[in-house]
């Protein structure tokens, strides 16, 4: 009962820490499983923020680049061939490095922009520098997926939208972007699954954690350096990862049969087969 209660008051000490909420001290010695276990966790808040909102972003923005890459106006098509060229041709780690070096050149004082002056220090954080990055790296690789899938509609659907009269949005809304989303989302889970697994990168970049507010990576590595056995805290921090990946594996697997709910299903029948050899 001890032991319960101790873990119990850890995780209310340290089960928001990464976000500015409980103990503002870390544990220095005796490191318990649960601490470990908590602080990780903790951590992984960070992840999460990271993740959600750069896929969230980026999928509005890989939309935007795969039409504007299929657009035939050159003004409109090059500059997203640019755009996705660039983010899917260098590593995610440069970008992270780049983004970081470019944006703490910006004035401390802000940007005076007609008569009003804007912050800029924030945009050198992780909170706001990294998530920038993540967003426009998983829409390179989301506009291109995208495109592959508006590439290969099926002209049979296509025809069918031409003898009902649908043209312009009506035809892009219920025609067009629904049968590309069903024939892009198998690729898009793996990108998106990519993307949080990526968000690991934020701690090895440049951007600076806030008061130590860091993400599970931050945690595992000063659980590690203090412990001396890395066996215990990165397998923790690989553990959440993959929880969080069967989470997605489940979420987007939901949204696939949404999409595909018009097809016809397989008929699972059950079947009785004994095992006659072991």
């Amino acid at each position: 009962m001890s032991s319960t209660a101790d873990c119990l008051q850890t995780i209310a000490d340290y089960g928001l820490r990464s976000i500015g909420i409980g103990e503002r001290l870390l544990p220095r010695s005796d490191f318990t499983l649960c601490q470990q276990v908590t602080l990780i966790g903790s951590g992984m808040i960070w992840n999460l923020y990271f993740g959600v909102l750069a896929l969230a972003a980026g999928f509005v923005l890989a939309n935007a680049l795969a039409l504007a890459k299929a657009s035939p106006r050159p003004w409109l098509r090059r500059p997203a061939e640019g755009f996705i060229f660039v983010f899917r041709g260098s590593p995610l780690f440069i970008q992270f490095f780049l983004a970081y070096s470019a944006l703490v050149l910006l004035p401390r004082d802000g940007l005076s922009l007609f008569g009003l002056t804007l912050p800029t220090g924030w945009m050198a954080r992780a909170w706001a520098g990294a998530l920038l990055v993540l967003t426009l790296n998983t829409a390179a690789y989301s506009a291109e997926i995208f495109h592959g899938a508006l590439k290969n509609l099926p002209k049979g659907d296509l025809e069918a939208a031409d003898a009902f009269g649908l043209t312009g949005w009506a035809r892009f809304r219920r025609i067009t972007w629904p049968t590309m989303m069903r024939l892009a989302w198998p690729a898009y889970t793996n990108e998106a699954i990519f993307l949080f697994h990526a968000t690991t990168l934020v701690f090895f970049s440049g951007f600076p954690a806030f008061r130590q507010e860091g993400d599970s990576l931050y945690y595992a590595r000063y659980l590690a350096d203090k412990t001396f056995n890395p066996f215990v805290a990165y397998p923790i921090a690989a553990g959440y990862f993959v929880l969080l990946t069967l989470c997605l594996i489940w979420l987007f697997g939901a949204i696939n049969q949404r999409l595909n709910r018009h097809l016809p299903q397989p008929v699972r029948r059950l079947r009785y087969r004994p095992k006659l050899i072991r």
